[in-house]
């Protein structure tokens, strides 16, 4: 894997694997060789599970797992929820995982430890999810405009208010709501099981919340070291 590579960037064996999720690949494949701007919904269940917390704790349980951990799968952020891609079955087995965390902390010294995790909503089969679009950068970038095509203003009349205005560039295009953290880089990525977002879940819920004088960091660079990944 080449160091210049882009955590945050689909490459092309990832994209054929987040295509093989749906029924027609090769149009999905098609579609984003088109419009790679372009988020697809791709059902859950056979090739991946979706686990989908909110923003902020997502980060966390993120954090948990390059930090502490194993690393993680192909991670996504969609309208303020975080998608946790993970192995077939996590949606079926985590909630009773949690479910069993929670009843056999109660009673003892750690009861709280499970309080502190949001509603995690489990993508299993039967269920879709909206796949945000690959980066353009895996797909032929469109030619630049020759420098001959430049506006050019005689000197006579510089001085003088042009009768039609240069077209103006477009203003670059807003964030999308809608992006990769960790995203796919090969046609079979690894991907965490039940146990292990269990694990990342609870350790998330521990961690303490830092107060600080100072503005909270540039969360989007955050750099993940993507060749731990198991």
């Amino acid at each position: 894997m080449s160091s210049a590579w882009n955590a945050s960037d689909v490459t092309p064996d990832g994209a054929a694997w987040l295509a093989s999720a749906g029924t027609y690949p090769r149009s999905t494949l098609a579609l984003w060789e088109e419009r790679p701007d372009a988020p697809v919904v791709l059902p859950c269940g056979s090739v991946f599970d979706v686990v989908s917390a909110p923003a902020m704790f997502g980060r966390r349980m993120l954090d948990r797992l390059w930090d502490d951990g194993p690393g993680s799968g192909p991670v996504a952020q969609f309208r303020g929820r975080m998608l946790l891609f993970a192995a077939p079955g996590t949606a079926q087995r985590l909630p009773a995982l949690l479910e069993w965390e929670e009843w056999g902390a109660r009673g003892g010294r750690e009861a709280t430890r499970t309080d502190a995790v949001p509603p995690l909503l489990c993508h299993g089969t039967g269920d879709a999810v909206t796949v945000p679009a690959p980066s353009e950068s895996i797909w032929p970038a469109a030619p630049a405009p020759s420098e001959s095509a430049s506006l050019t203003v005689p000197a006579s009349s510089r001085s003088a208010a042009p009768t039609t205005a240069p077209p103006a560039r477009p203003p670059a295009p807003a964030r999308s709501a809608s992006r990769w953290l960790v995203a796919p880089d090969t046609r079979q990525p690894w991907l965490p099981g039940p146990e292990v977002l269990l694990w990342a879940a609870v350790r998330a819920a521990r961690s303490a919340v830092r107060i600080s004088i100072f503005p909270p960091a540039d969360q989007d660079a955050k750099v993940y070291d993507v060749s731990r990944r198991r």
